[in-house]
């Protein structure tokens, strides 16, 4: 690789990682109007689209181990957001009436803030980013 390709690889490793951080401080600080941080946001976002969904579900979909979903789901438990049901060895986990309306309130904002983080870009150079960052994604998997 040339000195020149290195730099833009560089430069454009920079730029990502920029706009993902100064995205994720923004992300938390909306949470935080809400009491959340982003992986109890992740779980009710999870549950609200997918219930009842099994806690090994939900634990596959956001790609952590059983003992951090088991935290999460007790805190969510105790904040009355969230109900647990066993079903022989299988527990099933649904919203409960406040996690429902917070899933109401929470998601439509969170879900605007990230369409506005795009919204200087044309419908056609998303539809592009979308397509960069998936073949990244493919070739650095293959990697792997």
């Amino acid at each position: 690789m040339e000195q020149t390709d290195r730099r833009l690889a560089l430069l454009l490793w920079f730029r990502l990682a920029r706009f993902y951080n100064h995205n994720i401080r923004q992300t938390n600080k909306n949470l935080d109007d809400y009491d959340l941080s982003t992986a109890q946001f992740d779980l009710l976002v999870q549950v609200g689209a997918h219930q009842p969904i099994t806690q090994q579900d939900l634990a596959e979909k956001l790609i952590v181990t059983k003992g951090n979903i088991t935290h999460l789901v007790k805190k969510m438990e105790i904040r009355e957001l969230i109900t647990r049901k066993q079903e022989w060895k299988t527990k099933y986990l649904s919203l409960t009436k406040e996690g429902l309306a917070l899933y109401h309130q929470v998601v439509p904002m969170q879900e605007e803030f990230q369409m506005n983080q795009f919204a200087s870009l044309s419908t056609d150079e998303q539809k592009e980013l979308l397509r960069l960052l998936r073949r990244l994604h493919k070739s650095d998997s293959s990697s792997v």
